[in-house]
């Protein structure tokens, strides 16, 4: 027997949950497809590797749609400061200079999916099918009918794709993408220091790319370091004395003594982006739609965004009576964040590609403008506004306004 749903996500991570949160409470009848649930938080377990520097607007989200308590009664670690640096260009941001708290939170992804989950509970429209994984997808050009792998069946007239860069959704229904590998590599590495927590994440730039810091609670810290291939695959076979030893010798002296390295992860990096969020029946949100240079960690920010715009098209249509499934209705979600993301991905784009290049008429002028983002408070609080998600054309959920 076929279960009959207005909209279907595939994808229960921070960006799927979000999208069906926005959507809680209302008439309309959704379901969220996810393959495992993740492990349950304790407050005594080491730091997840993967965490997210989440700005001002994704708080915003998250206490919208009833989710930021969830982080709030876990694990979060503000950050009131950032600096970035090369040779002689230096700026440092502070939240009090534009009059704000902090100017965003070191989350787990683990705890943000966890507190989205846990409000799913709450919406009585919303059901999470978890385990399970899609066996096949019909989509007809306009709905789509979902086979999944213990044999149920559902319908969706609004198929969302929030299943990541690889996305099946996005390939089944025909939506293409453009993309370029950067030919480096990231290497995530959990540390515990000598310095208690901290308020400042830190970014400086060097010939072989650059090497940053994330506060996490108590102790501890993620040092993200960008490097060739190669050396990131020459640094992961260290034992745990040598690494110690080679991040010390490189790393600035701000990081502090670092006591214990307790983990490690690398990735490529890659630039990913449809060349359509939507078609007639079909969304695309967060890394499904784009995947983005995380030098400013602007990645599942983006994605956030992604949801809370989807969740408001969505809401607003059904309550003019309007077909959440039609082309037009879509497209509105697609103008509120298409040219959002390319905008930021090609900041970001062109950041990487300048603070890579050596020539010296380059270095200079990076290095000058780095001084002067310092002195020009106007461009220096823009800057902070960007990062923190506070300009562009925000829906109504960054702005922590429910709309139902």
């Amino acid at each position: 027997m076929k279960q009959n749903f207005d909209v279907v996500i595939v994808g229960g991570g921070m960006v799927g949950a979000a999208v069906a949160c926005g959507l809680g409470g209302s008439s309309l009848k959704v379901a969220v497809i996810e393959q495992h649930m993740p492990e349950a938080f304790s407050a005594d377990q080491p730091h997840d590797l993967r965490v997210s520097a989440l700005s001002i607007a994704s708080k915003n989200i998250l206490q919208a749609v009833g989710a930021w308590e969830g982080v709030v009664k876990r694990r979060f670690c503000p950050f009131r400061r950032m600096r970035v640096w090369e040779t002689a260009g230096d700026t440092e941001f502070s939240s009090a200079e534009i009059k704000q708290n902090e100017l965003g939170y070191i989350v787990e992804n683990r705890v943000t999916q966890l507190a989205l989950l846990e409000q799913l509970q709450n919406f009585s429209n919303v059901e999470l099918l978890c385990p399970a994984s899609i066996k096949t997808i019909d989509y007809s050009g306009q709905s789509s009918e979902i086979e999944l792998s213990d044999g149920r069946q559902l319908t969706a007239k609004l198929l969302v794709a929030a299943d990541g860069g690889q996305s099946k959704v996005r390939q089944t229904v025909g939506l293409g993408v453009t993309s370029w590998d950067y030919q480096q590599h990231a290497l995530v590495i959990y540390v515990e220091t000598d310095y208690p927590q901290q308020d400042i994440t830190w970014q400086r730039f060097v010939p072989t790319g650059p090497q940053a810091f994330l506060p996490l609670t108590g102790h501890y810290g993620s040092i993200v370091w960008y490097n060739t291939p190669d050396e990131v695959r020459r640094l992961k076979k260290l034992d745990k004395e040598q690494l110690k030893t080679e991040l010390e010798n490189t790393f600035p002296e701000c990081l502090g003594q670092i006591k214990n390295i307790l983990g490690m992860a690398s990735f490529p990096l890659k630039r990913q982006h449809a060349q359509e969020y939507v078609k007639s029946g079909v969304a695309l949100v967060g890394d499904a739609a784009h995947m983005i240079n995380p030098l400013a960690g602007q990645g599942v920010n983006i994605g956030l965004l992604d949801a809370a715009a989807l969740a408001q098209v969505l809401l607003e249509a059904n309550q003019k009576g309007q077909d959440i499934s039609d082309l037009s209705v879509l497209k509105h979600y697609e103008k509120m964040r298409r040219f959002e993301n390319l905008k930021m991905m090609t900041v970001m784009d062109a950041f990487y590609r300048v603070f890579s290049n050596q020539i010296l008429p380059l270095k200079f002028f990076r290095n000058l403008g780095l001084g002067l983002a310092e002195r020009i408070k106007p461009a220096k609080n823009k800057i902070m506004r960007m990062a923190m998600g506070l300009d562009g054309n925000l829906p109504k959920l960054a702005r922590g306004e429910r709309i139902i």
